[in-house]
C-alpha cells in the first residue's frame, strides 16, 4: 500500500477518535488520583483506616440490607480503606432504588452515605463515579461500552499507521543514514510556526510515548470488548475469559442458593484450598459477589500472586447451591495470558511503582488529549490550506489566446 493510503487512514481514523480520546484522556488524568479526589470530595464516604476490628462482608452485607429491608445485597467490596462498598438491588416488586451501593465502617457498619454509579451525578458522592463511568462507558451503558470498544481497536491499529508515518519516506536517495533522516521526527522547533510547532509535537510525543500509548490502546480493548480480546489473546498465549465478563451456565440444582454467611464461608475455604495447591498466600479478603443471576459466587482476595499497589484480582467462582469450584483465576505465574493482561491493566489503572507512576499516568491522559487536539488542528490548516489554493486557482484568469 502506498504512503498516501496511510497518510488517509491515520488522518481519517484520528478525526473519528478525537473527541472520545480528548474525553477519556481528560477523565483519566482524574482518575488516576481517585482515591485522593474521592478523599477530598467525600471525606465522609471516604475517611481512611481507623483502629478496630473489621466485620466479615457477610456481615457487613446482612447489616446494609438491615438498613434497607426494601432491598438486598448484591456485591460487598472490602478494598477500600476506612470504607465498605455494598451493592443493592431492590426486591422483586419494590420501588426502584434511588442509589445503588450504600458505603457502611467496616468495624462497627455505621452508615457513611450512598452512591449512585449511572445517570448524571446528584449529589457529590455520585461526582467521581459519573467521571469513572465517562472514562469507561461514555456514561451510557451498553451502547457506549461499543462505542469505546471500536475506538480502542481503531487505536491500537492507529498506533502502528501512526508510527509507519514517522519513518523515512522509502525510496528516498540520500547520502544520510536511516537514523539521521528519522532524528527529526522526534525532535520539536518550538521557534518554528505555529502550525510546524503543532506538527513537530504530535509526532515527536507519538514516538516518544509509543510503547504507553499502545498499553492503553490495547488494555481499553480488554475492558470495553472482553470477548474480543479473549479470542485474540488466546491465539498466542494461554488465557481464559476474566471472571467478570464470564457467562453462568444453565443450573439444574434446585437447591436454594447459599446465604451469605454460607458464601463466605464457602469462598474462604476453597480459596485456602487453592492457595495451598497452587503456592500462594493470602493477604486480606477484598470482595464478595452474589452472582445470583448466574447462580455463582465469586470470592476476592489479595494474595501474593497481585502485583498492584492496591486491591487484588485473584479469586474464585463457585456454584452458590453446591459450593463446587469453577473457576481460579490468579493475576501472575498461572497462565502467560493472563499475566500479560494484569501487567496492562495495572499500568492502564495507575496501581503501580506508587507515586511518580500515578503523576504519569495523570500526564499520560492530558498528552492523550494533546495529541488528538493537535492532530485536528493540523487536519483542518491543511484542509484551510488546500481550499485556499482550490479558490487561487479558479480566480486565476485563463492565459489571453
Amino acid at each position: 500500500m502506498s504512503r498516501a493510503l496511510f497518510v488517509w487512514l491515520h488522518r481519517w481514523a484520528g478525526l473519528a477518535m478525537a473527541g472520545f480520546l480528548i474525553l477519556v484522556g481528560l477523565t483519566g488524568s482524574l482518575l488516576a488520583f481517585w482515591g485522593e479526589l474521592n478523599h477530598w470530595l467525600t471525606p465522609e464516604l471516604y475517611p481512611g483506616p481507623r483502629a478496630g476490628i473489621e466485620l466479615g462482608a457477610a456481615t457487613l452485607a446482612r447489616r446494609a440490607e438491615s438498613l434497607v429491608p426494601q432491598a438486598r445485597a448484591t456485591t460487598v467490596y472490602l478494598g477500600h480503606p476506612g470504607s465498605v462498598s455494598i451493592g443493592m438491588e431492590a426486591h422483586d416488586g419494590a420501588a426502584p432504588l434511588d442509589f445503588e451501593f450504600i458505603h457502611l465502617d467496616p468495624v462497627d457498619g455505621h452508615e457513611l452515605g450512598r452512591v449512585t454509579w449511572h445517570g448524571l451525578p446528584r449529589r457529590k458522592n455520585d461526582i467521581m463515579p459519573f467521571v469513572y463511568g465517562l472514562h469507561m462507558y461514555l456514561a451510557m451503558s451498553g451502547i457506549g461500552d461499543w462505542i469505546l470498544g471500536a475506538v480502542a481497536l481503531v487505536w491500537t491499529l492507529d498506533c502502528f499507521v501512526g508510527f509507519y508515518l514517522t519513518l523515512p519516506a522509502g525510496g528516498e536517495r540520500s547520502r544520510k543514514g536511516f537514523f539521521t533522516r528519522w532524528k527529526p521526527s522526534w525532535l520539536v522547533k518550538l521557534k518554528s510556526s505555529f502550525y510546524r510547532a503543532n506538527f513537530d509535537l504530535h509526532r515527536a510525543a507519538g514516538l516518544w510515548l509509543w510503547a504507553m500509548l499502545l498499553v492503553y490502546a490495547w488494555s481499553s480493548v480488554f475492558f470495553t470488548l472482553p470477548n474480543f480480546y479473549t479470542r485474540a489473546t488466546q491465539l498466542v498465549l494461554d488465557y481464559d475469559t476474566p471472571v467478570w465478563a464470564q457467562e453462568g451456565t444453565p443450573q439444574n440444582d434446585t437447591r436454594a442458593q447459599m446465604e451469605w454467611e454460607a458464601g463466605q464461608a464457602t469462598g474462604e475455604r476453597l480459596m485456602a484450598e487453592q492457595a495451598r495447591q497452587h503456592s500462594f498466600a493470602i493477604e486480606r479478603p477484598l470482595a464478595l459477589y452474589n452472582l445470583r443471576d448466574k447462580g455463582l459466587y465469586e470470592y476476592r482476595v489479595r494474595s501474593s500472586r497481585d502485583i498492584g499497589d492496591k486491591a487484588g484480582s485473584t479469586s474464585i467462582l463457585f456454584d452458590s447451591r453446591s459450593g463446587e469450584l469453577k473457576t481460579l483465576s490468579l493475576p501472575t505465574g498461572h497462565r502467560s495470558g493472563t499475566t500479560l493482561t494484569t501487567w496492562l491493566v495495572e499500568l492502564h489503572m495507575a496501581n503501580l511503582f506508587g507515586l511518580p507512576y500515578r503523576i504519569f499516568v495523570c500526564a499520560m491522559g492530558l498528552v492523550i488529549a494533546m495529541l488528538s487536539a493537535t492532530g485536528v488542528y493540523i487536519w483542518w490548516k491543511k484542509r484551510s490550506a488546500r481550499r485556499a489554493h482550490v479558490r487561487r486557482r479558479v480566480a486565476r484568469p485563463a492565459p489571453a489566446e
